[in-house]
């Protein structure tokens, strides 16, 4: 008994200690003007990340540019350990769309594609344009049972934009496996809070602007590690293996690294970028889930008490109540930050949430 007694003591100070370590990091990253309930919208920026953006464009208009690919190299390297692979393994672009498309042209003519019914446009939609592909789409609790012989891709998102549900990611690997399907996730509403273990896939992509508090024109995207199938159709000089030996003339040598599927990249962002994801790489993403999913439960909790009943994602910090949406506006006015999506209320509970914030939207619906 007592060594049970004080293993639960040893995990309530472990607790303890997180939040307030977790607390005093968000108090001096974090400034919200606003009870901010948005993160599957945009993410806010830390201070750190704010102020390296800024040195970063002094640097430019004083004449004396900064050395802004380092910054692409230590944002590419902190979120390959955020998700778990080898650097390698991950591009560096602006863009899931131009991810998506990557794949979509990379894939043989007629190969089947499965998707989710609902799922995000920008993970989707060059599937659908792709002249000959075979898109099938299917309730999202169906994907895995879905996938059949002949299914080339199982393209899915984590967590859905809309509502947050998460999909079955184990199941729809084995069903892949299997099957003999390659797996594309869409991380963008899972990375950053999602034990995510981007290995277990072919391509994993994510934006950074929303869970990784990332400025907008961060994405990345993990390969294989032998590249799969993928032709490098927009390659420019930064995906020569030298690229500043491969700026004139056609890439000589592309790099031998998911590198030479880098878009051209937008440096200022990623001079913040490198910040932001250090910044989660010191708090762990376990402990940001944890906090997440502790407010979410006790938003879901609160609306049971005033008559709604959200859309059921069990073990996500997205919340969304159907027929809540119209009040999105008068929300704003009154300084709470939420989407309305698909005519649902959407929140979004991240680091910066905290209880008071969940009491405040609940008393704001209740009134």
């Amino acid at each position: 008994m007592d060594g049970v007694g004080s293993v639960t003591h040893s995990g309530l100070m472990e607790t303890q200690m997180e939040t307030e370590s977790l607390g005093a990091l968000v108090a001096a990253e974090f400034d919200a003007k606003t009870v901010y309930l948005n993160t599957a919208s945009t993410g806010l920026l830390p201070a750190r990340t704010v102020g390296a953006m800024r040195a970063a464009v002094e640097s430019v208009a004083a004449g004396a540019p900064q050395d802004m690919f380092a910054d692409v190299e230590a944002a590419r390297g902190s979120f390959a350990r955020l998700v778990g692979v080898s650097e390698r393994r991950v591009a560096a672009g602006a863009s899931v769309a131009v991810y998506s498309g990557l794949i979509a042209a990379s894939l043989p003519e007629g190969a089947e594609v499965l998707t989710a019914e609902g799922d995000f446009s920008s993970t989707v939609t060059p599937f659908h344009l792709r002249r000959g592909l075979d898109v099938r789409t299917v309730p999202l609790d169906r994907v895995a049972e879905s996938v059949r012989p002949g299914t080339a891709l199982v393209a899915v998102s984590a967590a859905q934009s809309a509502d947050g549900r998460i999909a079955d990611l184990p199941a729809i690997r084995e069903a892949a496996r299997t099957h003999g399907a390659r797996t594309y996730i869409d991380a963008s509403q899972a990375a950053g809070w999602l034990d995510l273990d981007a290995d277990a896939y072919d391509y994993v992509s994510s934006v950074a602007f929303k869970w990784l508090l990332c400025p907008r024109g961060v994405t990345f995207l993990v390969t294989p590690e032998d590249l799969g199938d993928l032709t490098p159709v927009f390659a420019g000089w930064v995906a020569g293996e030298r690229p500043w030996d491969s700026c004139y003339g056609p890439v000589g040598e592309l790099a031998d690294s998911a590198r030479r599927f880098d878009e051209s990249p937008g440096l200022f962002s990623y001079a913040g970028a490198r910040h932001s994801l250090a910044l989660l790489e010191e708090l762990g993403v376990d402990t940001v889930r944890a906090h997440d999913l502790a407010l979410a439960e006790r938003f879901r909790a609160g609306l049971a008490g005033l008559g709604h009943e959200p859309v059921p994602a069990p073990g996500s910090p997205i919340v969304s109540v159907p027929g809540l949406g119209a009040r999105q506006p008068e929300l704003s006015r009154a300084g709470i930050e939420v989407s309305d999506r698909a005519g649902n209320l959407r929140a979004a509970f991240h680091l910066y949430s905290t209880a008071a914030d969940v009491d405040r939207l609940l008393e704001a619906l209740a009134g």
